[in-house]
């Protein structure tokens, strides 16, 4: 867990900011080089970056957990970085992977059921079993 206190009115270093956001240096310029995130550069064209990286970063890894592909992650990426004008699209990819999710957060609590039933058999099959050898 970080121990670097964040700063809305700071930038920071690469490895710093790798701290902050519990990712790796190799991971963030990965995530630069494929364009899902762009830091600004200091006067020793060192990248920095800031609340807003911050902020966006945690985003992009809540896509990840919910499963957006990587095609999409950078396909809303550079609409975000293109500015205003691409919200409406922004909110169509959003809303499209909210249904997404709904849909699989269905297949999860079917087969969350049919998981809890097995389970029960079990019980009931393990019960008997040791009953029969008393």
């Amino acid at each position: 867990m970080s121990t670097i206190k964040w700063s809305d009115k700071m930038s920071y270093s690469i490895g710093t900011f790798a701290e902050i956001v519990n990712l790796s240096i190799d991971t963030l310029r990965y995530y630069e080089k494929e364009g899902l995130i762009i830091p600004e550069r200091d006067e020793h064209n060192r990248r920095t970056y800031t609340e807003k990286d911050r902020e966006w970063i945690a985003f992009i890894l809540r896509l990840k957990e919910t499963a957006m592909p990587i095609k999409k992650i950078k396909e809303y990426a550079r609409l975000r970085y293109e500015g205003d004008s691409t919200m409406k699209e922004r909110r169509a990819m959003l809303e499209q992977h909210r249904l997404f999710i709904i849909e699989e957060k269905k297949k999860l609590e079917e087969n969350l059921k049919h998981l809890d039933k097995k389970i029960l058999t079990y019980h009931a099959m393990i019960d008997k079993y040791e009953k029969s050898k008393s």
